[in-house]
């Protein structure tokens, strides 16, 4: 419906009460222009981890289930109080949890996925109300339990109602005012981008950059949502996400990301036989571990090594997993948790030749050793040693003169 608005606000649009008040008067802003708004809204800011440690205190092992009982509250703060501030400026509005709301999961705890959102009930409350405010990044599952969506999750369910809803617009509100061709933080001339496809923000957001989590953004691919990030502390244009245009390959490179969070395992001296690496990595898709980057080399002795990076928070479970698939193997494993990842994304790249050289080159001329590569249409990630990682993003900022980039 072309009169629907989805709005979603993060944590820190809503972390105080002049904040909330804020969100409440933009809101209000809308809805007297004649709009019908759904509202998502996160936890205050701190909130769910404030809720995650009280938890542990109590019970070093939660079972999932109740995890999401005690986190699913926070989201319920959030909107009572925005509920409450729409009414002191006279703007009717009512609150909703997911599972009011009509959204239906599966029952994977602390990471559900959605399987069906009724929109019967939104929408005779959009009638009555012409604002519903609903807390984010929670649903239900079939027996009627609370679920969460996991990390993005109230991005999530914000791009999935106005999905299902045919929403004019679904606008994301955080504390930055749109995507930039780096980090702002450590490459002080980037610049913000007025716009971004789906696939080149899927790229950004899986390699560092936090402003959306790369699930939502493929949600809203597949079902054509428009989006736009921008900042809920002022007025200024955010930048659009949406499907691919020709004239986006024009320019070969949209931005740099760097993470930090990031861990290589290299295991030594394995048999060079086929099935050896199926073992390896079937073992951890099993335990439920992603792996990005992966090398491997064999030597005049027959014997191979293998090496792949993991998420810093997975080298727990990954040494367990390794402990148990290198009994037969009996190969040498070592973790280094002191690399990161500096990555270069753009549609273009399908259509300029060079690039890759000339990020390789740069870096050589920088005097930073590359130790590892992966490549893909649109990207070119390079592992590197974590204390360059801000200096390597600088250069190649400029290597590609991104802070003079025309939209």
């Amino acid at each position: 419906m072309q009169d629907i608005i989805v709005q979603k606000y993060g944590g820190t649009s809503v972390g105080t009460v002049a904040r909330i008040r804020n969100v409440a008067r933009r809101i209000t802003r809308q809805r007297k222009k004649g709009f019908r708004l759904v509202v998502v809204v996160s936890a205050m800011a701190g909130e769910t981890d404030r809720l995650i440690e009280l938890a542990h205190a109590v019970n070093p092992l939660p079972t999932p289930r109740e995890m999401d009982m005690i986190v699913s509250t926070g989201e319920q703060v959030s909107i009572a109080l925005l509920a409450m501030a729409l009414h002191a400026q006279k703007c009717d509005a009512v609150s909703m949890t997911g599972a009011q709301v009509g959204i239906t999961t599966d029952s994977a705890f602390t990471r559900a996925r959605i399987v069906d959102i009724n929109t019967k009930t939104i929408r005779k409350q959009l009638h009555e109300h012409g604002v519903v405010i609903v807390a984010g990044f929670q649903g239900k599952d079939t027996a009627g339990d609370i679920t969460t969506l996991g990390r993005g999750g109230s991005d999530l369910s914000a791009v999935a109602l106005a999905a299902v809803l045919k929403a004019a617009k679904c606008e994301i509100y955080t504390d930055v005012d749109g995507i930039y061709t780096a980090n702002p933080r450590i490459v002080k001339n980037a610049k913000k981008l007025k716009r971004i496809s789906y696939t080149e923000m899927m790229e950004m957001a899986s390699l560092g950059a936090k402003v959306m989590h790369n699930r939502s953004v493929m949600f809203a691919k597949k079902y054509n949502v428009q989006l736009e990030v921008r900042s809920s502390l002022n007025n200024n244009p955010g930048t659009i996400i949406m499907k691919e245009m020709k004239e986006m390959e024009k320019v070969a490179v949209t931005g740099v990301t760097i993470s930090k969070s990031e861990a290589r395992v290299t295991i030594h001296s394995i048999p060079d036989k086929p099935g050896i690496a199926a073992k390896i990595f079937t073992a951890l898709a099993h335990a439920g571990i992603n792996v990005d980057v992966i090398t491997q080399t064999t030597g005049a002795d027959r014997k191979s090594s293998i090496s792949f990076t993991v998420a810093a928070n997975d080298v727990a479970r990954t040494k367990k997993v390794m402990s148990t698939v290198n009994v037969k193997m009996k190969g040498i494993v070592d973790y280094d948790d002191n690399i990161g990842i500096i990555s270069l994304i753009g549609t273009g790249m399908r259509m300029h030749h060079g690039v890759a050289s000339k990020m390789f080159d740069a870096l050589a001329r920088a005097g930073i050793n590359i130790e590892m590569i992966t490549t893909s249409e649109i990207r070119i990630s390079c592992i590197i040693n974590q204390k360059d990682l801000t200096k390597a993003a600088n250069i190649i900022h400029k290597t590609f003169q991104l802070d003079k980039r025309k939209q």
